[in-house]
């Protein structure tokens, strides 16, 4: 073969190279705008004002006034967070729950401890009944299976599709909600959506909303429990305080008809306002995401309860970043607002050591008042 003849073999090689590598790139570079166009493609936000389907038969149908009861608010992390559980967007490493097992064992746990505590009323986030993160877990059956005595309602407020990260652990399908479980019968439940970003970080910020949950009291007025997960991630303080404002606009309708209120659940905010200075040496800008709980929001007649019988000492919720240690930042982020004809006699975080989830429960214990109505509020 002379040498015009090799070259030109040559160039050719080249190009069927040059060729291929375009070739794979055009395929990867579909197989990604396809993915992006799938994500995007499938988010659908679920309709305001759903009527949520009320499970189970409680064990009566009515509150009496002047006896006390229980609530418990409980972000219980998905089953996945055990003390030493780091998660992804926290700055961790972890994107599921180390194994089915593990998040069996985590959601036995949340079911114990709200039975020692013996819940009336208990408020939980972050329940999942089919994602990957936690191998397919049906943790509200678990729940209502566990406290097949109460009545129950769920409101879905994440449900993505196949989220293709972090790369070595890609995050999944998620389908989980807010859980409410009441000894007293849910005469109805509704789901309320809140507003959200318009951007692309809302594929990654759920299906935000809070359930509406109605329990008839004797005197013919009702509870009105508010179960609520406000949104953290990648929020601007004007979304957050839009979703507040439609919160609180819906409570303060409720007391207006003279009904009792209870709003607990993560408020993703500092509820003390100083409770990240309590709890930490110094603050790093990392940890900025829990802004100071806007305490003017707050409509007459509502409390936001921080007397803690402890004391302010027991933090709500840990950042993931690293286990679970005496050097982890914490904040508490979890809480009750009620209305002023809801009498507290007792409220704290318990202090659970982030056995099973990021968060500490808070417990509140309560009266409905049989005075205090007037005409402002419905009487």
């Amino acid at each position: 073969m002379n040498e015009t003849n090799k070259t030109s073999g040559k160039k050719n090689i080249g190009k069927r190279i040059g060729m291929t590598v375009l070739g794979i790139a055009a395929v990867m570079l579909l197989i990604v705008a396809g993915y992006v166009a799938y994500v995007i493609l499938s988010y659908d936000r679920i309709d305001d004002n759903q009527p949520l389907e009320v499970i189970g038969t409680a064990k009566t149908e009515t509150l009496k006034l002047n006896t006390e009861y229980t609530a418990v608010t409980y972000n219980i992390g998905f089953g996945a967070y055990t003390p030493d559980f780091t998660f992804f967007m926290d700055g961790g490493t972890q994107s599921w729950a180390a194994s089915k097992e593990s998040v069996i064992d985590c959601i036995n746990g949340d079911i114990a401890l709200l039975k020692k505590y013996q819940c009336d009323i208990s408020l939980l986030q972050e329940v999942d009944s089919d994602s990957t993160r936690t191998y397919h877990v049906d943790e509200v059956k678990m729940f209502r299976d566990a406290f097949n005595g109460m009545s129950s309602a769920l409101a879905v407020n994440y449900h993505s599709a196949f989220l293709f990260y972090p790369p070595l652990q890609p995050h999944g399908a998620s389908h989980s909600g807010l859980l409410t479980l009441s000894n007293a019968q849910i005469s109805s439940a509704m789901r309320r959506s809140l507003p959200v970003s318009d951007s692309l970080s809302r594929l990654i910020d759920l299906d935000r909303c809070y359930s509406v949950n109605r329990i008839a009291v004797e005197n013919g007025k009702e509870l009105v429990a508010f179960n609520v997960h406000l949104s953290a991630y990648g929020t601007s303080g004007d979304l957050q305080a839009q979703q507040i404002q439609k919160l609180f606009g819906d409570m303060q309708e409720e007391y207006e008809k003279g009904n009792y209120v209870i709003c607990g659940g993560d408020f993703n905010h500092d509820f003390l306002g100083n409770s990240k200075e309590i709890f930490n040496e110094e603050v790093p800008e990392a940890y900025a995401w829990a802004a100071e709980f806007p305490d003017q929001m707050i409509p007459a007649h509502f409390e936001k309860l921080t007397d803690y019988h402890s004391g302010v000492t027991i933090p709500s919720c840990r950042n993931c970043d690293k286990p679970y240690g005496t050097d982890c930042f914490t904040v508490i982020v979890d809480g009750f607002i009620v209305s002023d004809n809801v009498e507290p006699t007792f409220m704290d975080v318990i202090d659970n050591q982030f056995l099973y989830s990021d968060h500490n429960p808070v417990e509140l214990k309560f009266k409905l008042s049989s005075s205090g109505f007037n005409e402002e509020n419905g009487d």
